[in-house]
């Protein structure tokens, strides 16, 4: 089956890049991945590579992430049941459906129109109820569920955003890719202490679409 050889494969990855310092990632984060059916997530003409691990164009210029970096995000925020997250760039909705099997809601935030209406449909037809999506600018956050436990950003930003910081709660964690479009990106873990202080961690070199604004 093309989605459990991609969950091992990713298994596989993991252990050798090691880029949470753990062996293996999160096995209820690897059993969502394996559940989660990531055809549904993209173009028909990418339906036959959807289970290999690489990003897949979208459309409108943006991508749906390597399944080995989803898993590692989502991985690096610990997610818990009782977890409210953040997610910003819902893409075409798979980061959103792979959190919403681990949490108890998920809001995300696409600034695309055209792609903001697809994954809020698309997450409705799947049975994603703990998702609300809505069309608007990430790097405001969405302020009126706030704080949230934790933060992801699926698109790169040049810097973290501050109204993204104060929407964390505290001893939340975010998860966001830092650089511009043609230099390199770190993947940044920062985590919010009781004295509101931000601890940051480079966790690897990746490659992500960057973060638009409104203008």
């Amino acid at each position: 089956m093309a989605r459990a050889a991609m969950v091992d494969e990713i298994h596989y990855y993991a252990t050798v890049a090691r880029d949470t310092g753990e062996e293996r990632l999160n096995e209820t984060v690897m059993q969502s991945l394996g559940e989660v059916e990531r055809h549904e997530f993209v173009p028909a003409r990418q339906q036959s590579f959807a289970y290999e691990n690489r990003p897949l164009p979208i459309g409108h210029g943006q991508t749906i992430s390597q399944p080995y970096i989803v898993a590692l995000m989502t991985d690096l925020i610990e997610p818990d049941r009782d977890f409210v997250v953040l997610e910003v760039g819902t893409g075409s909705g798979y980061q959103a459906a792979i959190l919403a099997k681990l949490v108890t809601h998920v809001y995300s935030i696409e600034i695309i129109e055209a792609l903001a209406d697809e994954a809020a449909a698309r997450l409705a037809r799947l049975g994603f109820n703990n998702v609300t999506t809505k069309l608007g600018d990430g790097y405001q956050g969405w302020e009126a569920h706030a704080p949230y436990d934790a933060i992801i950003v699926t698109a790169a930003a040049s810097h973290v955003p501050p109204p993204l910081i104060q929407q964390l709660k505290v001893g939340g964690r975010m998860i966001i890719p830092v650089g511009g479009r043609f230099a390199v990106q770190q993947l940044l873990l920062l985590e919010k202490t009781d004295d509101q202080a931000i601890i940051t961690r480079q966790i690897a070199a990746v490659r992500f679409v960057p973060l638009t604004r409104k203008r």
